[in-house]
C-alpha cells in the first residue's frame, strides 16, 4: 500500500470519526434545549413529559401546553402506557408558573392569547386530575402557580429537599388558580388560606407535611426513581406507590424536624377563618406575635382587590368540584388580567422589579362587592367548558 492510499485511509477515518462527533452531539442535543420547550418520549412503561425551558425555570407557555394536552390523551388511551410522569430539565425547577410576563405583554395589546392560555391551561389542570392513569410528579425544584397546576391534581407528587412550594399570585395582582380555589381550602385547617393570601413559601419535606406532596424523596436519589419507575412491567397503581414508598421509607432528610407552621397552626386556624380579609388582618393585629406580624407585613404588600377576589374563591371553591372551580377561576382570570393591578403587578415584580406597585384600589375599603361581583360574573358564551 503506497503513501497516498495511507492518507486516503486515514482521512475518511478522520471524517467517519468527524460525522460520529457530529451526530452524537445532535443525537444529546435532541434531549436539551435543540427538543423545543418540552419534551414528550415513550419510554419504558411510561409516557415522558418534560418541561424544557431552564433557563426561565421551565416556566410553562401556550406552545407547551398545546403540545402536552393531546400527548396526555394519546397515552392515556394507549395499553401499552401505564404510567404517566412529568419532570422539570435543569438543577432548579420543576416549574416556576406561566410565562407570565408574555401574558401581561398580549393583554396590554388586547390579544386573543389572554384568552386562550388560561382556557387551555386549566382544560390540562382538568386533564391531569381525571386521568386515567397513574400521574407521577417529580417535584425536584421550584413549584409555583402553573407548576402547581400540572402537578397537584396528579396521584402522585414527589417533593426533595429542593422543593420550594408557593402561589404567589396576590402579589402580581392575580389569585391562586390552575384549581388553587379547590385544592387550597382542603389543606389542613386554614392552611391554605394563609398559602394562597401571603404567598408564604413551604419548602423540601414541609411540602409533604402540608399534604401537598405524597411522597418525599432525596434529590440525589430522583433520577434513580425515575429508572426504577421506567423499568417497571405493565405495572398497576399499586406497584407504582409501591416503588414510591420505598423510596420515601429511606429518606432521612429533615426527618425528625416538625413541620415548619405546626406551632403555628392554632394561630392561623382562628385568624384566617373570618370572612372578611379585614376581619382577617385584624384577627393578626390582636394576635400580635411575631408570626402574626410577619403575615401582616406579607397581606401589605398584595394587591387589596386580589386578596379580596382570593378569600371569596377558596372560600366558594371549598364547596365546589374541580371543574367548577376552574370555570369560576376563568372568569376570575380574564377580569384579573384586564385590570390595572395585573399589569401593575407584572412590572413591580417582573419587569422593573422595583417591588413597589401602585395599587389601584390602594386601599382594601375601596374595593367594593361591586367590583368583587364583577370579577365572579358569568362569561355567557365564553365561559370555560371542561
Amino acid at each position: 500500500m503506497g503513501q497516498q492510499d495511507v492518507w486516503r485511509l486515514l482521512w475518511r477515518f478522520n471524517s467517519l470519526k468527524r460525522i460520529n462527533t457530529i451526530l452524537r452531539h445532535l443525537r444529546m442535543s435532541k434531549h436539551t434545549d435543540a427538543a423545543g420547550d418540552v419534551i414528550l418520549e415513550k419510554k419504558g412503561c411510561a409516557g415522558v413529559i418534560t418541561l424544557n425551558r431552564p433557563k426561565f425555570l421551565n416556566a410553562l407557555n401556550v406552545d407547551m401546553i398545546r403540545q402536552i394536552y393531546p400527548q396526555l390523551k394519546k397515552w392515556e388511551q394507549d395499553p401499552g402506557t401505564f404510567l404517566i410522569l412529568i419532570k422539570g430539565a435543569g438543577e432548579k425547577a420543576f416549574c416556576a408558573g406561566g410565562d407570565i410576563k408574555v401574558i401581561a405583554e398580549a393583554a396590554r395589546a388586547k390579544q386573543k392569547l389572554t384568552q386562550e392560555f388560561f382556557r387551555e391551561e386549566y382544560l390540562l389542570n382538568n386533564a391531569v386530575a381525571c386521568c386515567q392513569k397513574p400521574y407521577v410528579a417529580l417535584i425536584d425544584g421550584i413549584t409555583m402557580g402553573g407548576g402547581v397546576g400540572v402537578s397537584v391534581h396528579g396521584l402522585f407528587r414527589v417533593a426533595t429537599e429542593k422543593t420550594v412550594f408557593a402561589m404567589p399570585e396576590t402579589a402580581i395582582g392575580l389569585f391562586p388558580d390552575v384549581g388553587g380555589g379547590y385544592f387550597l381550602p382542603r389543606l389542613q385547617g386554614k392552611l391554605g388560606y394563609l398559602l394562597a393570601l401571603t404567598g408564604f413559601r413551604l419548602k423540601g419535606r414541609d411540602v409533604y407535611r402540608a399534604g401537598i406532596a405524597t411522597h418525599f424523596v432525596d434529590s440525589a436519589k430522583i433520577r434513580m426513581l425515575e429508572e426504577d419507575l421506567l423499568a417497571l412491567k405493565s405495572p398497576s397503581k399499586e406497584n407504582i406507590a409501591g416503588v414510591l414508598e420505598t423510596y420515601h421509607r429511606e429518606s432521612k432528610n429533615d426527618q425528625d424536624k416538625p413541620f415548619v407552621l405546626e406551632e403555628h397552626m392554632d394561630k392561623i386556624n382562628s385568624c384566617f377563618s373570618a370572612n372578611t380579609v379585614e376581619q382577617i388582618i385584624e384577627n393578626l393585629r390582636q394576635d400580635g406575635s411575631p408570626f402574626a406580624l410577619e403575615q401582616l407585613k406579607a397581606l401589605d404588600k398584595m394587591s387589596p382587590t386580589s386578596l379580596k377576589i382570593t378569600l371569596r374563591q377558596l372560600m366558594e371553591g371549598s364547596s365546589k368540584t374541580l371543574q367548577e372551580v376552574l370555570t369560576m377561576e376563568y372568569r376570575l382570570s380574564q377580569a384579573c388580567v384586564r385590570s390595572h393591578d395585573f399589569d401593575e403587578g407584572v412590572r413591580a415584580v417582573l419587569i422593573d422589579k422595583d417591588q413597589s406597585p401602585k395599587w389601584k384600589p390602594a386601599t382594601l375599603k375601596e374595593v367594593t362587592d361591586e367590583d368583587l361581583n364583577h370579577h365572579f360574573q358569568s362569561l355567557g358564551s365564553n365561559d370555560l367548558k371542561l
